[in-house]
């Protein structure tokens, strides 16, 4: 028996949670001061993006790889949620801009930009934690935090100890 819904689009999941994850981030920030209640998000959301990154690594069929990846990048573009320029796609690199994010837009609609990272930015990484670690990114800046573009650059290593 097969599931004929397609997947949630990753900005409706976000929206989700982000409603859920204010009012912790607002609760926690009056009775345990700003600095506490960002960390305490941090840390959940770093936790659940790990998670959602080993759940998606145990559907890819054959195994995960960096093809693997770049398949279900269509779960954080769709419904234009990211507008993308891939700048290079071989078989151990997939580097791409985004510029045009709106989960930035989104958070910043709800009141939630000061966390807006936190909630999304910080999980392109840790995702990489729980899908495959020899999946690294590195990115030097972001639309959620000012910039023009997010600069994103992932690389399989040939095993998890090695530098990407």
């Amino acid at each position: 028996m097969t599931n004929a819904n397609p997947p949630m689009p990753m900005i409706e999941r976000r929206r989700i949670e982000a409603t859920i994850l204010k009012h912790v981030y607002e609760t926690l920030k009056a009775s345990h001061g700003e600095s506490v209640a960002r960390k305490a998000v941090a840390d959940a959301v770093r936790r659940s993006s790990i998670e959602q990154g080993a759940a998606m690594a145990r559907q890819a069929e054959g195994g995960t790889s960096l093809q693997s990846f770049m398949a279900i990048q269509s779960l954080w573009t769709a419904e234009d949620a990211l507008r993308i320029e891939v700048k290079e796609e071989s078989a151990d690199r997939f580097a791409f801009n985004v510029t045009r994010c709106r989960y930035a837009e989104m958070y910043r609609e709800m009141g939630l930009g000061e966390i807006g990272h936190l909630l999304s930015c910080q999980r392109d990484g840790t995702f990489c934690e729980g899908y495959d670690s020899r999946l690294k990114l590195t990115r030097t800046q972001t639309i959620m935090q000012g910039a023009s573009h997010c600069d994103f650059d992932y690389r399989m290593a040939a095993d998890p100890g090695e530098e990407a």
